[in-house]
């Protein structure tokens, strides 16, 4: 018995609009040449937090899909950001200190790795991280926000759980209403209507507080073990 903290990867652990970049300049030979500056205009609308968009792969998707692309060709330009993940063509980068950060939770909590992403690329920026070793486990092409629940369902099986990332529908929702609690992180946590346990601009805003919540559910769930154990006895 352990709490378990489920991390988004996109927004969450890997910040910056490199991989995002590199789709919508795919995807720009494809449409007009005012493509990229309206990509780029969204983009800045987002950080501020001026978006209606959910992040930035939903910016280029979106704009490309208004322009005509079809989806098989947007598929096909995201496909290939993915490649590129963590490379020069599309760089990301993530909190001060992830790796102690994740080492401190992992001696409390087990932690999960769960995204709509595809693998590809996401092991090559763990590993460049150094932090890949903290996960006991990896979940790629969830299909959140409805795959998150059987996920948060088996994980609360064995204790608290903590979901955290930037998008409250599909990373925080599904789990919330299975009575975890949650973290919502990056650009639109400062206006979002939605109800959280904690939120901030970024996982370095709020460490401390994901930190204590991870030393207090360890600390119940030994507890919750103590007292059946006495019981049994």
């Amino acid at each position: 018995m352990a709490p378990s903290i489920v991390f988004d990867f996109d927004g969450t652990l890997a910040t910056g609009h490199g991989p995002v970049r590199e789709y919508a300049r795919i995807v720009a030979p494809l449409t007009d040449a005012g493509f990229a500056d309206r990509v780029e205009t969204e983009l800045e609308q987002f950080d501020a937090g001026l978006s209606s968009y959910r992040d930035g792969y939903d910016i280029v998707g979106s704009l490309a899909r208004a322009s005509g692309i079809t989806v098989a060709e947007t598929q096909t330009a995201y496909d290939g950001s993915r490649e590129a993940l963590g490379t020069q063509r599309a760089p990301v980068s993530t909190m001060p200190d992830l790796a102690g950060f994740l080492a401190g939770l992992a001696q409390s909590a087990t932690l999960v790795l769960a995204t709509n992403a595809p693998n590809v690329g996401v092991d090559r920026v763990l590993d460049s991280w150094g932090v890949r070793e903290y996960f006991t486990e990896l979940h790629f092409v969830v299909g959140k926000p409805a795959g998150l629940i059987h996920l948060v369902s088996r994980l609360r099986e064995s204790g608290p759980v903590l979901a955290i990332g930037d998008i409250a529908e599909f990373d925080l929702a599904p789990a919330s209403e299975l009575g975890a609690d949650t973290a919502l992180v990056g650009a639109t946590a400062p206006h979002s209507p939605a109800s959280v346990t904690m939120r901030g601009a970024s996982l370095a805003d709020i460490r401390p507080e994901i930190e204590a919540w991870a030393a207090t559910a360890a600390s119940s769930t030994r507890e919750s073990l103590d007292s059946e154990t006495a019981i049994e006895r």
